[in-house]
């Protein structure tokens, strides 16, 4: 199998949670960075056996995932029988905030439409990977700013097609990162008590960033955002320091136990490296 479709990661550094009903209708408002690394899926047809076979960097994964919930949904909008071997190669850290569950989801949705030329437009296969995402609790936001490339603004929530997005332009910006473990996504969009710290803190942060649309200013709302609610993990606070040294600034990736900064120099500090990714979701 050759990979067939690429989708970059995404780290948040801020956001709203906006839950309604309608998981269609459900996301956040925020902004975050698209990495020039992320998730490359690929699919064998495996006949008419009805049945999705879903393996991340070789290894099968057993139960629910968001990429099997993804084909679930698809295979009820389109009535498609045909089953698929979906195989993810996922290049960032998996569970840590870098948006890898909307990568794999996103990935396989438009690897099995376009294999099986399946009448479904791209934002349609991104609202079936959003609603995907929402209902098992893996993240809010990060698909349609994977969907849309660079410093990203999510100024309405939901899915491509109902939500909307804006871009802060840079000057050709690395992302440093510093990855110290594992969060649950769904252990805090799921608790109460903390979306309201995460509203709180989110409210008007979109409009402090369009008034000031600057790579720098992104990362200071987004530390603000990290201090005022709390989710920054004791661990993380030693190498947040270490990286807002010689940076434009440095914060949590929401949600992960990760640490990251934007700098013009690549040296800066951190374990990893990345680009800007300013294409999105692609067909390779």
């Amino acid at each position: 199998m050759k990979p067939s479709v690429f989708v970059p990661a995404h780290i948040t550094g801020f956001f709203e949670v906006v839950r309604v009903d309608d998981p269609l209708r459900t996301g956040s408002r925020g902004a975050g960075v698209v990495l020039d690394r992320g998730v490359e899926t690929s699919i064998k047809v495996r006949g008419s056996e009805d049945k999705t076979v879903v393996r991340v960097n070789g290894k099968k994964e057993n139960g629910e995932s968001v990429s099997l919930r993804s084909l679930e949904i698809l295979r009820e909008i389109t009535g498609f029988r045909e089953g698929v071997s979906i195989h993810h190669r996922v290049d960032v850290p998996i569970g840590c905030g870098f948006g890898a569950s909307a990568a794999c989801a996103l990935g396989s949705v438009l690897a099995v439409v376009r294999e099986l030329e399946l009448p479904v437009t791209v934002n349609t296969a991104g609202s079936v990977a959003h609603r995907a995402e929402v209902e098992l609790g893996t993240g809010l936001g990060d698909l349609i700013a994977e969907m849309t490339g660079g410093i990203v603004i999510r100024t309405r929530e939901g899915p491509p097609g109902y939500g909307r997005t804006d871009r802060i332009t840079d000057r050709g910006l690395y992302v440093l990162t510093e990855t110290l473990g594992e969060l649950d996504t769904a252990s805090v969009i799921r608790d109460e008590t903390k979306v309201g710290e995460i509203n709180r803190m989110g409210a008007g942060m979109i409009r402090r960033l369009l008034r000031e649309p600057t790579p720098r200013m992104f990362m200071e709302l987004s530390r603000e955002f990290a201090t005022g609610t709390s989710l920054i993990t004791p661990e993380l606070r030693e190498p947040l320091e270490a990286l807002s040294e010689g940076t434009l600034g440095a914060s949590m990736a929401m949600l992960g136990n990760t640490v990251f900064a934007l700098s013009e120099d690549p040296d800066a500090g951190g374990d990893d490296v990345y680009g800007i990714d300013f294409s999105g979701a692609r067909f390779l």
